[in-house]
């Protein structure tokens, strides 16, 4: 039986820690690495200097995207595989270090690559994911107001549809304020729940008052109205980004046309996300499709970009860029 045929015989590939970099090319001796940005532009030219082409890496946290940086940047071809499918391929490493027996798998071609979106978009998905991190966080500051009042015996937020809406705050702010008539709180709702929820409202803001749970609920406001605020940053980051992104692209010609879909209480505020998307986009409109709304594609690009459209061609994924008539392969497989 013929061995299998080294394809590049300058494959590395770098095994990535927080403190060290493991480096070895088509499975020879390793070297090592710190990671410090001076050692990882070292790493950067100790695999240039060795002629090194293509670089394979897995995953590991976020250790992973400086040294993603650094490489891209040198204009060479980082392959980022999933460490399940390195550990499912037959053969053993022995006694192999990880980086070794990565480098001789991508010397012979057997890694296949992940798919990581260009850097404008990674940089969009770092907005995205922390504005999602941030709405995580808020929730349970809400989840710990909800506490403070059922500690007090206080069932408002049951009456309700959402605590944290205009007459929700109105009504805690009043309550941390020292309102306790339960008449003069209900004064505060909107008319609709003045009208339907009276009764229901008035027998929920009856309770027990007691100091230690008000400073909970003083606190868990705290917590929300900072999370929001920070939610508020991040959508101007956003925007300035998509801003930056689509400023040479021509805007549409004609206000775009409305589906009347609402885009759910944590689409991000931004008034011209309509035509900042579409210009994205490159004049097309994938919120035209049933269920996609504003904040759904800008979640679907943050973490794929704008290749939305796709077909098959030689058992690989291909991408169409929406608006670019060109085609291209993706260098990922496709996924049945």
């Amino acid at each position: 039986m013929s061995a299998l045929p080294v394809l590049d015989p300058h494959a590395a590939a770098v095994d990535v820690g927080s403190e060290q970099m493991h480096v070895s090319i088509a499975g020879g001796e390793p070297k090592v690495f710190g990671s410090t940005t001076a050692q990882l532009h070292a790493l950067e030219d100790y695999l240039v200097n060795q002629g090194v082409s293509s670089v394979a890496m897995e995953a590991t946290g976020v250790y992973w995207l400086c040294v993603y940086d650094v490489l891209e940047k040198a204009g060479l071809r980082v392959v980022m595989v999933n460490g399940k499918y390195v550990k499912n391929l037959p053969g053993r490493k022995t006694d192999m270090k990880d980086c070794q027996w990565q480098a001789t798998l991508h010397a012979h071609g057997l890694l296949q690559p992940g798919f990581v979106p260009p850097e404008h978009i990674r940089r969009l998905q770092d907005y995205q994911r922390l504005r999602a991190d941030h709405i995580v966080l808020g929730a349970s500051h809400e989840q710990h107001m909800q506490k403070a009042l059922e500690r007090m015996n206080i069932k408002f937020h049951d009456v309700i549809s959402d605590l944290t809406g205009v007459s929700g705050l109105k009504v805690v702010g009043a309550i941390l304020e020292g309102e306790r008539n339960p008449v003069a709180l209900l004064a505060l709702c909107d008319r609709q729940i003045q009208k339907h929820k009276a009764s229901s409202v008035l027998e929920s803001l009856v309770g027990t008052w007691k100091a230690e749970h008000l400073f909970a609920l003083r606190q868990a406001l705290a917590g929300w109205e900072f999370y929001r605020a920070q939610i508020a940053e991040c959508d101007q980051a956003i925007q300035e980004v998509l801003k930056e992104m689509t400023k040479d692209v021509t805007p549409p010609p004609a206000p775009l046309p409305s589906w009347g879909r609402r885009n759910g209480a944590n689409a991000p505020q931004i008034p011209e996300l309509r035509e900042l998307l579409w210009k994205l986009c490159e004049g097309k409109d994938p919120t035209s499709i049933p269920g996609i709304t504003d904040y759904t594609l800008l979640q679907l690009i943050s973490e794929t970009g704008t290749q939305l459209g796709g077909a098959l061609e030689d058992g690989k994924a291909v991408y169409r860029v929406a608006g670019n008539s060109s085609w291209k392969s993706s260098e990922r497989q496709a996924t049945r």
